[in-house]
Parts: structure tokens; C-alpha cells; sequence
């Protein structure tokens, strides 16, 4: 017959079962996500975030947890909340919207947690992965081609003003122009017009760049793909409208616009 004490004891250890097996789950995993841009501009992109995480079984807060870490238009301060979420040990580490610096493919390649980029440069130029087809190491990711497409850019701007004789192109200087810059060279050229190369990549630049189009007029303007830009889309949007500039911007998708002298390609 079991005693009363040992049968008290024995409900003690059964009550605390519950607690002990919960102790025992695994962790809820985290999801580290990193970009240049701000939490603002990175809005619609979270949003496919969240739903492609839908589709495989995830919910934020339910079944997974993401640490949001942005750079507000400043690539170089995506070093310091590389390594916090790499010292967090995180599952996996998104890095959207960041320029393909040496230091920070170097501390990308370096880190012991899977990595998935989105990225506008040349990966394998830059060494971020060995190959397109394949990686290798715990890095992978996409590109986009918008550097490439600047001169298609430029020819869709002809075609909607084709009496443009000066295109203004605005170019990010941290992200590296080499591409983007040669093609808006050709196609310029090969249609007869002037490129007038601005640069900037602080709000104060984009309003000074803006200002010398007050002595050195444009009838259109590129303007190059970069975080930085996307961030400050309201501004360049504001300020090119002022100066009555119809302009290609890939910036497009965050800024919608029905004026009729604004041009969205």
C-alpha cells in the first residue's frame, strides 16, 4: 500500500510535468532582417515577407519570430546589426536593399549563419557567391538587373519625351556607379542627347543636386537604383515635380502620382 506522503509526493512530480516538457520544446525560431532601407520603404516588401512565411507554415509571433534591424539609407551601418543578429546566433539572416561593399561581403562570407540576399550588384564580381548557378558556402540570394537596364530606361524616356535633349541622371556614389554610368553614357549617345550626371547619397546632396538643374537645366531624369533613394522617394518625388521634370524612378512602386507632367515607367 502506498503511503500518504509517498502518494502526495508522487502528484507533486506529476504537477510539475507540464512545465518540464514545456521547459523541453525547442525554441521558438528567429528570423533576422537586415536592410538599408527604413522600416517605411520596406513596408511592401515585409508584407510578401510575412505571406511567403504564411505559405510554408509560419506566423510572426506564433511560430516564428523576425528581429528587424534597419540602416535608414546608410550602407555603412549595416556592419554593426550584421554582427548583433550573427551573435544572436538567429536561424537565418535576410539582408535586403545594402550595397555590395568589401568589408561587408567579407563579414557576409565570414558568418557562421545562413544568409539570403537581395542585392542590385554583381555577386560573383563582388565575391559574394562563387557562382549564379551555384553559391556555395551559406550565402545565397537574387539579384535585380535595374544597373543594367539604364539605357532601356533611357530609351522608354525618349519615347515618352522625344524632344529631350538633356537627361539629368541621379546616381547613389555608395553603391558604385561603373554599370549604370557606361550604359547611360551609350544610350545617350546613341540617341543624340546630353547626360547630365548627378550624385547623392545624403538628403542635403539630393536638394543641392536638384538646385544646379536651376542653372544647368534637364528635360528628363534617370534615377539610378538604390536603397537610399527608395527611402527619399517623397523627396526627389516633391522636388522634380517643382522643377516640372518627367523622370524615370525605380522608387515607382512606394510613390504613386496622377499628376499629368509626372512620368512612371
Amino acid at each position: 500500500m502506498i503511503r500518504r506522503r509517498e502518494f502526495i509526493a508522487g502528484l507533486g512530480g506529476a504537477a510539475a510535468w507540464p512545465l518540464t516538457a514545456r521547459a523541453q520544446q525547442r525554441a521558438m525560431p528567429v528570423i533576422g532582417y537586415l536592410s538599408g532601407r527604413t522600416a517605411d520603404s520596406d513596408a511592401s516588401m515585409l508584407v510578401s515577407v510575412r505571406r511567403g512565411l504564411g505559405d510554408v507554415g509560419y506566423a510572426e509571433g506564433r511560430n516564428v519570430a523576425i528581429e528587424y534591424r534597419f540602416a535608414d539609407g546608410r550602407y555603412d551601418r549595416l556592419s554593426v546589426p550584421l554582427t548583433d543578429l550573427t551573435q544572436r546566433k538567429v536561424g537565418v539572416i535576410v539582408i535586403a536593399g545594402f550595397a555590395l561593399s568589401e568589408e561587408l561581403v567579407q563579414q557576409v562570407r565570414a558568418s557562421p549563419i545562413p544568409i539570403v540576399f537581395n542585392a542590385g550588384g554583381d555577386p560573383v564580381r563582388f565575391g559574394l557567391v562563387a557562382s549564379m548557378n551555384r553559391p556555395g558556402g551559406n550565402v545565397t540570394g537574387v539579384i535585380g538587373l535595374a544597373r543594367e537596364l539604364s539605357g532601356k530606361q533611357l530609351g522608354l524616356l525618349r519615347d515618352l519625351v522625344p524632344k529631350a535633349a538633356t537627361i539629368a541622371a541621379l546616381f547613389d556614389p555608395g553603391l558604385g556607379r561603373d554599370t549604370t554610368l557606361r550604359e547611360a553614357w551609350d544610350a545617350t549617345a546613341a540617341l543624340g542627347q546630353k547626360l547630365l550626371v548627378l550624385e547623392a547619397s545624403t538628403a542635403e546632396e539630393v536638394d543641392a543636386e536638384f538646385a544646379r538643374l536651376n542653372q544647368e537645366p534637364a528635360d528628363a531624369m534617370l534615377v539610378a537604383t538604390s536603397p537610399f533613394f527608395l527611402t527619399r522617394a517623397e523627396q526627389i518625388v516633391t522636388l522634380a515635380a517643382r522643377n516640372r521634370i518627367p523622370r524615370n524612378l525605380h522608387a515607382a512602386r512606394v510613390c504613386r502620382s496622377r499628376r499629368p507632367h509626372e512620368l512612371w515607367v
